[in-house]
């Protein structure tokens, strides 16, 4: 199996994590090459990113109590440096969660063509507004404390990730699927499979 470049998007609490995980455990269960699966999550990782104590922290904090996203320089920042340090050219690539806004979309874009990586599989997972904000407000982390701050989010969704979502289905390098994530975790992930696995040789 060559290397393979997956990332999955859509609302926060559309299941992208867990459907993230499913296809992992598959690539290295199916690679009879035995690569590496290259994980790359942003979301937990920026959580604990403004919890720091350094000046970048702290700004990066008042800007995530407000609702508001982060500057475009430091969502790239967030990804950009693990992959400038450690990826290798020989793994599977796998993204969660990651681009969220049209220009971290061409920065990760241009990322893509200087690896390399062949015909990467945008995996949206689609579900309404109201399907993610009963699951945002169900697990309560720490930024879904409030119907409010959710609203703050899923607008966000619409105005930034939309954009950058749109920009993949229009670009020829990269296979864009669609999957309803309105359904058991164990249909989406079949559905998933179903469009991805002629991808996997």
């Amino acid at each position: 199996m060559a290397p393979h470049t997956f990332v999955l998007m859509g609302k926060s609490g559309c299941g992208k994590g867990t459907q993230a995980k499913l296809l992992r455990e598959y690539i290295e269960a199916n690679d009879a090459e035995k690569r590496s699966v290259f994980y790359l999550e942003t979301g937990e990782r920026f959580r604990e990113f403004i919890k720091g104590k350094t000046f970048s922290s702290r700004l990066a904090g008042e800007v995530y109590k407000t609702g508001a996203p982060q500057p475009a320089f430091l969502a790239v920042w967030n990804w950009a440096h693990l992959l400038v340090d450690f990826l290798t050219g020989e793994e599977h690539l796998l993204v969660d969660g990651t681009p969220r806004s049209f220009q971290e979309a061409l920065v990760f874009n241009s990322a893509i063509k200087f690896y390399g990586r062949v015909k990467p599989v945008i995996i949206h997972v689609d579900v309404s507004r109201e399907w993610s904000k009963a699951r945002m407000i169900e697990r309560g982390r720490m930024d879904d404390i409030s119907p409010e701050e959710v609203d703050k989010r899923l607008n966000w969704f619409e105005t930034d990730v939309v954009p950058a979502l749109d920009y993949f289905k229009a670009n020829e390098l990269y296979t864009f699927i669609r999957v309803n994530g309105e359904q058991s975790v164990e249909k989406v992930h079949a559905d998933i499979m179903e469009q991805v696995v002629a991808n996997l040789n």
